[in-house]
């Protein structure tokens, strides 16, 4: 793998993995498109490292005031006394259906699922969810995510195992139709990405050691960080005065790409 083709992945793999657009869905099609070589597990483990220290990065004052808080209701024994406590343990329950859908279909995301088909396929699907749900936006609850909500929304964050369907999407999409306004949607999105993304990323570590491109695994790395850090600070800016549409739209246009190509290439054959 070359450095500009290392450095196109994790830019991909930092926007794509924080808007709702599916990051996994581009790291399929990208390289199809381009006739690029399929990336190597050690690079996908780098890149999802790249993203989790960005979101880390992003969101460190929360998740230490939030630890912080739920480690003093423990001490206290009672878990769930402050606001920040309960968060803390709503974030780790929503993160349960995610992890459990990884440990059981891991092999087919790694397999079945990399089709560039059914990416277009979910893309479009999702666009339009995520079409309807903008349109059902609230303003706002504030307070706690209730708990029901946030197992709701845990299981459609379990959902982005299928490539298209978009990790932030389908949380983001989820909170909508619950009523959650579209900033408050894509906060709870990015807090609920930090501990799924570090499973993801430690299960695999071992993986990382087995690069035989050490420096193109680097070069993903850092692009991955930068990209999905501008990527947050450039939705939660945007989502305060305007709304998902232009997501909904570029998904279907990609669909869209994705299946003229393929029917292009089946009649050249």
């Amino acid at each position: 793998m070359s450095a500009l083709q290392a450095f196109v992945l994790g830019a991909v793999q930092g926007l794509g993995e924080f808007l709702p657009i599916s990051s996994s869905g581009h790291l399929i099609v990208v390289p199809w498109l381009l006739g690029w070589p399929v990336q190597s597990l050690a690079f996908d483990v780098a890149l999802h490292l790249g993203t989790l220290a960005a979101v880390l990065y992003a969101f460190l004052p929360d998740w230490l005031r939030l630890a912080a808080s739920g480690i003093r209701c423990l001490l206290r024994a009672r878990p769930f006394a402050e606001a920040d406590a309960r968060q803390l343990w709503l974030l780790a329950l929503a993160c349960v259906p995610g992890a459990a859908a990884g440990l059981l279909l891991d092999d087919w995301a790694e397999t079945t699922f990399r089709a560039p088909l059914l990416v277009a396929a979910t893309m479009a699907v999702m666009g339009g969810v995520l079409l309807v749900a903008d349109g059902r936006a609230g303003s706002g609850r504030g307070g706690d995510v209730a708990l029901a909500h946030a197992m709701l929304i845990g299981c459609a964050q379990a959902l982005a195992i299928v490539p298209g369907v978009s990790r932030s999407g389908a949380t983001i999409s989820t909170a909508l139709l619950l009523g959650y306004g579209r900033g408050e949607s894509a906060r709870f999105s990015f807090l609920l990405a930090t501990p799924i993304t570090a499973g993801a990323a430690l299960v695999k570590l071992p993986k990382l050691f087995a690069s035989d491109a050490p420096g193109a695994v680097w070069i993903g790395m850092a692009a991955a960080a930068l990209f999905g850090f501008l990527s947050i600070r450039l939705l939660l800016g945007y989502v305060r005065t305007k709304d998902y549409r232009p997501f909904a739209y570029y998904r279907f246009a990609f669909s869209a790409v994705v299946a003229a190509v393929f029917a292009a290439r089946a009649l050249l054959r």
